[in-house]
């Protein structure tokens, strides 16, 4: 029986300080994009992951991934995210939350504080890094969504 040799020292874990981010990564207007583990970076073959930041107030343009899945963890702040052809549902999370973002969904990030950083982990389930920026007129009046799954049932209507 043969046996591969690995080099666990430089083929094992990789840390990643925070000062050793990149930011030339693709960009979307009133969000700064930061990689972490990328395969360039890290030798990661099917995820992206880095930092995100919204200025206190800021909204980003509309935009999707293509058909990227990708997962918001916020760590600080409040993250109000509206998504469909015309930016017509809204939802909110704050520090703990996570956001799931489908492929293809156009949607929008936007800073639900006007006197803090919305500061978010973003990770992706690919290495391109597609961002397509979208010119849509969100709706005025967003339809409000609540988290709703077969463990947590949405509430009873109030009349």
């Amino acid at each position: 029986m043969g046996t591969v040799s690995t080099d666990w020292r430089d083929d094992g874990v990789r840390v990643i300080p925070p000062d050793a981010l990149d930011a030339n990564t693709p960009q979307t207007p009133g969000m700064h994009r930061a990689a972490a583990v990328t395969h360039a970076r890290a030798g990661a073959e099917k995820l992206w992951a880095g930092t995100v930041t919204i200025h206190p107030g800021a909204r980003t343009g509309a935009h999707h991934h293509g058909e990227l899945e990708s997962v918001i963890y916020v760590v600080r702040g409040r993250a109000r995210m509206r998504w469909g052809e015309r930016l017509e549902f809204v939802a909110e999370a704050g520090p703990g939350g996570f956001i799931f973002v489908p492929p293809w969904v156009p949607h929008q990030e936007i800073n639900a504080l006007d006197d803090e950083p919305l500061e978010c982990v973003l990770t992706r389930s690919g290495q391109d890094p597609v961002v397509v920026n979208l010119d849509v007129e969100g709706v005025a009046d967003p339809e409000h969504v609540p988290w709703v799954d077969p463990g947590h049932p949405a509430p009873p209507a109030v009349s």
